[in-house]
């Protein structure tokens, strides 16, 4: 089974779509899981997962944890908060501490296709991506793809982009007395350059998984 997670705070929106487009091109069994509303807390560094590399604190990261030690493969999708991860998904990352215990490491090379939405375009130096990276080799997993998808400014939609000189529409368009559809940032499905780097992480995990099975 390949899961793909979306870290996003938001039900139907730009990561959520980039994993969703992952796992269409992927063989085989796959589930999608949201964090949108989702209550996962930081790891409070209570030790008490140390014994069985079980979380032992009770919300919603345990289905998630048992759905990543099940899977054959995770695609991760988080977005570009203040160029970390955004706090949904550091936390999630926090609590996989629970994860590699007395020599356990649960996620132990499983293949890991990792990507970040927002507005920067420099992959090799991408802070989110980076620390992804950390977190896989600190659970001696395997990042197999890694690579950034455009987002979509908040700036667009909180009602105040229009005035807020110091917003997105401002800074790219000028004052303006509306937003018109070519002042705003593209879709998913209007990223063409994000959709094949998608396709090409999904036949990647395919090949892998396949020679794996092999």
């Amino acid at each position: 089974m390949i899961l793909g997670i979306s870290g996003s705070p938001r039900k139907d929106r730009i990561t959520a779509h980039a994993v969703q487009h992952v796992l269409e091109h992927c063989e085989g069994q796959t589930r999608y899981i949201s964090l949108f509303r989702k209550h996962i807390n930081g790891c409070i560094a209570c030790l008490g997962c140390t014994k069985d590399n079980i979380c032992v604190v009770k919300d919603d990261f345990q289905e998630i944890a048992d759905a990543m030690v099940e899977a054959d493969a995770i695609v991760l999708g988080v977005p570009n908060y203040y160029d970390v991860p955004n706090g949904l998904s550091h936390c999630l990352l926090e609590r996989c501490f629970c994860f590699r215990h007395q020599g356990a490491f649960l996620l132990k090379d499983k293949p890991f296709v990792v990507f970040s939405t927002g507005y920067s375009a420099d992959e090799e130096n991408s802070q989110v991506l980076n620390i992804v990276d950390h977190f896989i080799l600190m659970n001696k997993a395997k990042r197999v793809s890694r690579f950034l998808v455009g987002g979509f400014s908040q700036c667009y939609t909180c009602k105040f982009g229009l005035t807020c000189k110091d917003g997105n529409i401002v800074k790219n368009s000028g004052f303006v007395d509306k937003i018109t559809p070519d002042m705003l940032p593209p879709e998913f499905d209007n990223q063409p350059n994000a959709k094949v780097k998608c396709e090409n992480a999904a036949h990647l995990l395919n090949d892998i998984l396949r020679k794996d099975n092999s």
